[in-house]
C-alpha cells in the first residue's frame, strides 16, 4: 500500500485492487509511523476497521511507537474503535518507550482467536525471555511514566534543535508530532541514496536513504533522534560548511 504525502502518508483503502482484496487475509499498519513519523486519529482506524469487516481481513496494527509522542498530542489506539477488537491485534514494545531496544520484550492484545493463535506459534518458536529482562519490563510497566516523561523532553529538545536547523539549511520540514525520526524530503538534484552518499563521504554523518524502505520513499531520508544533542548540533555544522562550499 503506498504511503503517499498527498494523502499524509495512510493508505487510500479504496485504492486497493479487488483482486488482491479476494486474496488478502492480513493487513499491517504502523502508526505512528517508521519512517515517515506519520501519525494517524481515530477516524482514520475507524475507517480500517469497517474495511477489515467488510473484507474479512484481520489487522495487524504495530503501536511499537504509540508512547513517543510530543506537544501534548496522545496516539491512539485502533481498539479504541468499536468493533476493533473482532478484526483487529495491536502490539505494543518496550523496546522504545523505556529504552529497552534489543531486549525484545512486548505484548499483544485484541481478537482473542488472533492472540491464542499467535500465543501457540510463539510457544513453539521460543522458550521465554531472560527472566532479568522480565523483571525489568514489570518494573518499567509499574514505575517508569515518570522516566518515559523524562525521555520525551530529552527527544523533544532533539527533535526541535534538528528540524530548526535542518530548516535553516534549507531542509523544508515540519515538525514530527511522534516517533524519533525525522522524514525530511530530499532537496531537487539528488536521490535519496545519492544524498545519503554525499552526507556519508563529505560530511561523515549516516542517514536512511529513503528507498531502502520502498520505492515510495524515494525522495525522502530519515533521520534519528536517538544521538545526544552535542552530536545533532556538530551533525548540523558540517552540513553547512559542506554547502556553503557547494
Amino acid at each position: 500500500m503506498p504511503l503517499l504525502e498527498k494523502n499524509h502518508f495512510l493508505p487510500e483503502l479504496h485504492l486497493i485492487p479487488e483482486d488482491v482484496l479476494k486474496n488478502a487475509r492480513l493487513m499491517f499498519l504502523n502508526y505512528p509511523n517508521n519512517p515517515t513519523s506519520q501519525v494517524a486519529d481515530k477516524s482514520f482506524f475507524a475507517e480500517v476497521v469497517e474495511f477489515a469487516h467488510k473484507h474479512k481481513i484481520l489487522i495487524a496494527h504495530d503501536a511499537a511507537y504509540s508512547e513517543m509522542t510530543y506537544d501534548g498530542y496522545k496516539a491512539p489506539s485502533i481498539l479504541e474503535v468499536p468493533g476493533a477488537k473482532e478484526v483487529a491485534i495491536e502490539f505494543f514494545s518496550l523496546s522504545k518507550t523505556y529504552n529497552m531496544t534489543g531486549w525484545r520484550v512486548g505484548f499483544a492484545v485484541g481478537h482473542p482467536q488472533a492472540i491464542a493463535l499467535l500465543g501457540k506459534v510463539k510457544s513453539n518458536l521460543d522458550s521465554g525471555i531472560f527472566q532479568a529482562i522480565q523483571l525489568a519490563a514489570i518494573t518499567a510497566l509499574k514505575d517508569g511514566d515518570s522516566a518515559l516523561e523524562e525521555n520525551l523532553k530529552i527527544y523533544q529538545g532533539r527533535r526541535d534543535l534538528l528540524i530548526q536547523g535542518m530548516n535553516n539549511l534549507g531542509f523544508k520540514t515540519a515538525l514530527p508530532r511522534a516517533t524519533f525520526y525525522c522524514w525530511i524530503p530530499v532537496p531537487p538534484g539528488y536521490t535519496s541514496s545519492e544524498l545519503s552518499l554525499k552526507f556519508l563521504e563529505e560530511m561523515n554523518i549516516v542517514v536512511t536513504p529513503g528507498n531502502g524502505f520502498g520505492p515510495n520513499g524515494e525522495g525522502y531520508f530519515r533521520i534519528s533522534l536517538t544521538v545526544a544533542e552535542s552530536r545533532l548540533l556538530e551533525a548540523l555544522t558540517r552540513v553547512k560548511k559542506s554547502y556553503s562550499r557547494s
